[in-house]
């Protein structure tokens, strides 16, 4: 007895898990970007399934201070309002481009927020080279 369902379940199967250049698993990346002559450096953690970007992690972290950067960078600018926003503005790229680049599945696609140039930089490049290693 036939059954062609299981063709039907077959087509699928093929025609919809050769998309993505993409293996599964978690991959890293971690640049400084142009960034070279900056304490700095970003590290993506990026998870596939299924051929997808199903989840980002991604941290900039001040290799001299020990630290990450995070919303409380900003204190060691006190007295400096244009570098006081800067931090803000760079924070606030930090938090959406790993959201960002699960809903739009390209890196090339995640736009960089007005004032976080420098954030966004370095998010590209960690995120390039582990999106590179998941190839």
């Amino acid at each position: 007895m036939r059954k062609p369902w299981l063709l039907v379940i077959f087509f699928f199967l093929v025609a919809f898990t050769g998309d993505s250049p993409y293996k599964n698993g978690t991959f890293s990346g971690m640049s400084r970007s142009i960034y070279t002559y900056e304490p700095f450096y970003g590290k993506a953690s990026i998870t596939i399934e299924n051929g997808k970007i199903t989840q980002v992690d991604f941290i900039i972290r001040d290799s001299l201070k020990h630290e990450n950067f995070d919303a409380q960078y900003e204190k060691y600018f006190q007295g400096n309002d244009e570098y006081i926003q800067q931090c803000r503005n760079d924070w606030k790229g930090v938090q959406s481009y790993p959201d960002s680049l699960v809903k739009y599945q390209k890196i090339g696609d995640v736009d960089a927020i007005t004032g976080a140039t420098w954030s966004y930089n370095i998010f590209k490049a960690s995120a390039e080279i582990a999106l590179e290693k998941a190839k």
